[in-house]
């Protein structure tokens, strides 16, 4: 289980710190994290990344600075 966090972490700050600068690449960028995120912890993949690019593009639009 350890693996599986820290593997999730790492994902996320990859994630994160490579925002993107189109609209199109934070969807990517998100939807590649929530992914791989969600497949490691046993979940949905799918759903996953379906959520994770939601969250990088409003959180991309809501604080554009950080990206």
């Amino acid at each position: 289980m350890r693996i599986k966090s820290l593997v999730l972490v790492t994902t996320a700050a990859f994630g994160l710190a490579a925002c993107g600068d189109t609209v199109g690449e934070q969807a990517v960028f998100g939807g590649a994290a929530g992914g791989v995120g969600s497949a490691v912890l046993g979940g949905n993949a799918v759903a996953g990344a379906a959520v994770g690019a939601g969250a990088n593009v409003l959180y991309c639009d809501q604080y554009p600075s950080r990206c």
